[in-house]
């Protein structure tokens, strides 16, 4: 039997949505077996969401609020990781602070994420990497410094925060400074 007809015996839709489009298998990092307690039953549009396949639509996971009380690990710990991706909209807080993990679940959750790499994400889901050219939205003070970072400006050859995937790098009039993510756009 495949891990997808053993998923749909568990679930008759994605597990994430309730959704019924083109229903396959994703197996939750770092795990790799194909077994039906690594995986979750997820539709095309989460799974194109989740591979970074498509920008996070967050209004779109508002369904995880159903998701995070499921028995299987595997769909926690996948909700856990896509509400952490979103948090700064604000009410996904609320769910991972109405969520519960074993101890064995969080370590899940924390080591797989994005298969143990910080992923740089701007502020219309485009994933950045070293040496990107972005753009800012909005005009920033830049802390310890007269200098105001103006708005539309490019930032060429950032470096990444390898440790916090808000923060990347930049020069802005001849100064490094250090910019949220949220902040810009990859051009």
């Amino acid at each position: 039997m495949s891990l997808v007809n053993d998923l749909k015996n568990r679930a008759n839709a994605c597990e994430l949505c309730g959704g019924n489009d083109q229903l396959s298998a994703y197996i939750v990092s770092p795990k790799t077996d194909e077994l039906a307690e690594n995986a979750v039953l997820v539709c095309n549009e989460c799974n194109e969401q989740i591979q970074g396949n498509q920008p996070m639509n967050s209004a779109r996971w508002r369904c995880l609020n159903d998701s995070i009380w499921s028995e299987h690990s595997a769909v926690k710990v996948l909700s856990y990781r896509l509400l952490q991706k979103i948090k700064d909209e604000g009410w996904p807080i609320d769910l991972l602070d109405m969520m519960y993990l074993t101890d064995e679940e969080m370590t899940w959750a924390k080591s797989g994420a994005e298969d143990g790499k910080v992923v740089h994400i701007d502020s219309n889901g485009a994933e950045l990497a070293t040496g990107d050219t972005v753009v800012l939205i909005k005009d920033l003070n830049v802390k310890g410094s007269s200098l105001v970072a103006k708005r539309g400006v490019a930032v060429r050859n950032i470096r990444l925060d390898p440790d916090n995937a808000e923060y990347i790098e930049g020069k802005v009039e001849g100064q490094n400074i250090v910019i949220l993510t949220k902040y810009v756009k990859k051009s």
